[in-house]
């Protein structure tokens, strides 16, 4: 869990004509909600957010909200942060009020690790195909992330979330049976193989339509000489 400390100040509600000056503005609209209270809306410096969000490397990060210079502060995390598809810019970012004592529900990164000898030595191609899962625990526990190790998966493997190694405290959400990472053949291998075989159908089909000879006898040899 991160000691770091996020000063806001509070902003009135307004339109998207209010929240683009902000923006303009080197502000970022937010609002924080949760921990039995009501939301309120508030608005925080951009620059200081990214510089955070660099250092903690994560937005399950648990830290310190500030309100002003008042000296009031709650635990929180950020629970939606939305970026400008455009400009890259962060738009708006959603907090959530915390107790260190109650159990959260987070998505949390899948990180692989190895080269799998499926693509390694057989030809065969990686489709990462869930790289976040849901977990619960204790604010405090939050993992940064999951790490999974892919180097035995072969052509036609793959490794589901029941798979990955969680600490103590922390409970899987998402489906066990989901499937994580998978290695299948790729697509040159099927369209050679493919090939391959329409070429053997096609030569065995050749073989069955080819005229049959059929061989002259000393008997008929004999009636034609006569």
């Amino acid at each position: 869990m991160s000691d770091k400390t996020v000063v806001v100040h509070p902003r009135e509600a307004g339109g998207k004509g209010a929240n683009r000056r902000l923006r303009q503005s080197g502000l970022i609209p937010a609002v924080v909600y949760g921990g039995g209270r009501d939301p309120v809306a508030i608005q925080v410096d951009e620059k200081k957010m990214r510089d955070f969000l660099h250092v903690t490397g994560s937005e399950n990060s648990v830290f310190l909200l500030q309100l002003g210079e008042t000296g009031k502060s709650r635990h929180a995390m950020i629970r939606d942060l939305q970026i400008d598809t455009i400009s890259r810019q962060i738009s708006h970012i959603d907090f959530q009020r915390v107790l260190l004592d109650e159990k959260v529900r987070v998505e949390v990164p899948v990180t692989l690790e190895g080269m799998p000898e499926g693509v390694k030595n057989q030809g065969g191609v990686l489709d990462f195909v869930t790289r976040e899962v849901e977990i619960e625990c204790l604010p405090a526990l939050i993992p940064a992330e999951f790490k999974l190790d892919v180097t035995e998966l072969g052509v036609g493997d793959h490794l589901e979330a029941k798979a990955l190694v969680l600490p103590e405290g922390v409970e899987l959400i998402s489906e066990p049976n989901r499937v994580l990472v998978s290695i299948s053949h790729s697509r040159v291998a099927e369209d050679v193989e493919a090939a391959g075989a329409e070429e053997g159908v096609s030569l065995i089909e050749e073989v069955a339509t080819e005229p049959e000879v059929i061989g002259r006898g000393k008997a008929d040899e004999d009636e034609d000489d006569g």
